[in-house]
């Protein structure tokens, strides 16, 4: 971590912390909106791959969400969706090696990601973002998901009629909400009475509890052929809640672990890529 945002979450800290001694439902307020607030945005570069897409948008949520397509019509189709504090242009590399495989690519930005409006993402928000993409451009053929994005489609594929020939590659996904929110509360160092009313807050605003925002309950009603790339060095969404996925044996996942990649540089590892371009 650079020494700037040492600072400033050291500030964050000790702000949130000095409003809990005042109100602990006025402190979780706060770590919530913090929480689902990106911090940075990743915009369009230009380089020849993002050059070559069209734009294009949907409305979600009253919001204009911006996407880009390549290799429009195609036979098959293949959505990407990015994680947190990402954005559609980090994946332009699958782009050109998917084209030549025949697919057309569609990628989005979420809310307040990219070029997309909004302030805020929440897996709610994301998901129907995906529904909306579905309506106006699916069916797809096969979805390539990280992080946050692999969290969403998870829940999204749940609810839509797919099979066995779909293929699902998440990499990295948040295979767990409260592992992601369990590392936020160590770094600003709030203390449990604040977590409660946090928990309770999320779910009042997104109706689903934070252990329900996670891969394993959408699994028994996913038929997909599901590619699951994840390292055990991971430190945003960890490898042990992985290995709980594992240990219940699901039909129709093939699990690829590495080790020393982490969280980002994992879809953009050579060996990552084949696996995922050999996959779909």
């Amino acid at each position: 971590m650079k020494i700037v945002q040492q600072i400033a979450l050291g500030y964050t800290a000790r702000k949130l912390q000095l409003l809990s001694a005042v109100s602990t439902k006025k402190a979780a307020a706060e770590a919530f909106k913090l929480f689902c607030t990106p911090q940075k945005r990743v915009l369009k570069r230009a380089t020849p791959v993002i050059d070559k897409a069209e734009v294009i948008k949907v409305k979600s949520g009253g919001l204009n969400i911006y996407g880009y397509r390549w290799n429009h019509p195609a036979h098959k189709k293949v959505l990407i969706a990015h994680g947190f504090e990402s954005s559609a242009v980090n994946f332009e590399g699958f782009v050109p090696p998917l084209i030549e495989k025949g697919y057309e690519v569609i990628a989005f930005d979420a809310p307040a990601h990219g070029l997309s409006e909004g302030n805020q993402i929440m897996l709610p928000l994301y998901k129907n973002m995906l529904d909306v993409v579905y309506k106006e451009f699916g069916a797809f053929d096969a979805y390539i998901a990280h992080s946050l994005g692999g969290l969403a489609v998870a829940h999204f594929l749940q609810n839509i009629p797919h099979d066995h020939d779909i293929k699902l590659v998440l990499v990295a996904p948040a295979t767990e909400i409260t592992s992601v929110m369990d590392r936020f509360f160590r770094l600003l160092k709030l203390n449990s009475r604040v977590r409660r009313d946090f928990d309770k807050l999320s779910a009042d605003i997104t109706g689903i509890t934070p252990a329900e925002a996670a891969v394993l309950p959408t699994l028994i009603n996913i038929q997909a052929d599901i590619l699951w790339l994840h390292d055990t060095e991971d430190d945003i969404t960890p490898y042990r809640d992985v290995e709980k996925i594992k240990a219940t044996d699901f039909p129709g996942i093939k699990f690829i672990i590495s080790s020393g990649l982490g969280h980002r540089k994992i879809y953009r590892d050579a060996q990552s890529v084949k696996a995922i371009l050999d996959f779909v």
